[in-house]
């Protein structure tokens, strides 16, 4: 099998597409990786051979940031702006998409950029299998707006917000999908992975019954693409009581200094040490008796050694600390991450504030709330459910949209295909 994973977004995004292409390696099929193209590096040092395709995404996320009508109080405003924002770089995806797809047997890509790779599928006539790290299809489970009064929405009148979102963004994404004017074919198959663990949203089980769940695969792909080793972090670690994580992922920031001395304020007055994951932040790395600031941290190693996990809310790292059995602080900033928030509040695993409106009160207030025995308990529990086969079950829902012809004698190969 000639695969092509094209997964275009954040780091977070990537993660997933570099794992199942080291797992479908491992298996013999032949590889395509394309990520976004300052994502590359990323996947090389991680071993797997990657192409650059689409927009830089850091740019993009600079983009949103820097866009005032994201964090406007007129909600006409915020749609326009994520419409505008959907509609940027889709001509340079698909183009890169079709220059790249020929010769490969099937698309795999995640939910940035899905459009993209449908519309590139359809061109060639390939089957497609998109891996979801979110319940994006309209369903009555998930409150369409993620606060209080949100999940009091009838479910019937939910489904049909949901859907309404889903016409406004084929709408949007109408025009410069048109662009690239191809005659295009009926997909030969198609698969929807839902790659999270639908418990978190209970009831949505019951409503995806066509679709294909890997539960787990979200919690593998922070986990097991591990950060190198760091030394002088282990032994921090070794030299002191637990700490608190805090990591904002691929998150802008936009007063570093401010956040790094709120936070260490909040650990010092709880008597407790402070592990800073700086990401995309651009906070330079301290280590001292009280603080360690790196660029990265191996998740599956470090979050169980931590009191409690204050974060963005990225369904990779809500879904590591998930595992590792931390409560959770989810200090929302975009698109998927309130969602985490809330459904991890509702069954009383973390607290949750946007991360705009975050104060040495609002995250003292939400540290000591998941402190409390209950919750860490339920941590713990939910902890030990958890599977760890997501990625062996992705793989085996990508070979099965193809024949395999030839299972044994195709080369173990990462890059272009030969």
């Amino acid at each position: 099998m000639r695969a092509l994973l094209a997964f275009t977004g954040s780091r977070g995004d990537a993660q997933p597409g570099i794992l199942l292409a080291r797992e479908l390696c491992a298996r013999g099929h032949s590889v395509t990786l394309a990520l976004s193209p300052n994502l590359v590096d990323f996947a090389t040092a991680h071993g797997i051979a990657a192409v650059g395709f689409g927009r830089d995404s850091a740019e993009l996320l600079r983009t949103q940031h820097d866009d005032h009508r994201f964090r406007s109080p007129n909600p006409r405003q915020r749609m326009r702006a994520v419409l505008d924002l959907q509609r940027r770089g889709v001509v340079e995806l698909v183009r890169d998409l079709l220059a790249l797809a020929p010769g490969h047997d099937v698309i795999v890509t995640g939910m940035a950029g899905e459009e993209a790779a449908e519309k590139a599928a359809r061109r060639l006539g390939l089957p497609l299998a998109a891996v979801h790290f979110f319940p994006i299809h309209p369903n009555r489970s998930v409150p369409v707006i993620p606060t209080g009064w949100g999940a009091r929405i009838p479910g019937a009148i939910n489904r049909r917000i949901w859907s309404g979102l889903r016409w406004a963004r084929d709408a949007a994404l109408e025009q410069p999908l048109s662009e690239v004017g191809i005659v295009e074919h009926r997909l030969p198959d198609r698969v929807s992975l839902q790659a999270y663990d639908v418990d978190l949203f209970p009831g949505l089980a019951a409503e995806l019954p066509d679709r294909h769940p890997v539960t787990g695969f979200a919690v593998d792909t922070d986990g097991f693409l591990n950060a190198p080793p760091d030394p002088a972090l282990a032994a921090w670690l070794d030299a002191g009581s637990a700490p608190i994580y805090a990591g904002f992922g691929s998150m802008s920031v936009d007063d570093p200094a401010a956040l790094v001395a709120m936070l260490r304020t909040v650990c010092a007055r709880r008597g407790r040490r402070l592990l800073l994951a700086a990401g995309w932040a651009g906070i330079e790395p301290v280590l001292s008796s009280d603080m360690a600031i790196v660029d990265q941290i191996d998740h599956a190693e470090v979050l169980p050694r931590c009191l409690a996990a204050v974060h963005h809310g990225g369904a990779g790292t809500t879904a590591a600390a998930l595992r590792a059995g931390v409560p959770q602080v989810i200090c929302a900033v975009q698109a998927d991450q309130p969602y985490w928030g809330r459904a991890l509040a509702r069954l009383g695993l973390a607290g949750t504030a946007r991360a705009a409106d975050l104060t040495e009160t609002a995250l003292s207030a939400l540290l000591e709330r998941v402190a409390d025995p209950t919750v860490v308990s339920q941590a713990a529990a939910y902890a030990s459910r958890f599977a760890d086969n997501g990625i062996a079950r992705a793989a085996d829902e990508v070979e099965a949209l193809v024949p395999l012809l030839f299972p044994t004698s195709v080369s173990i190969h990462a890059g272009r295909p030969q």
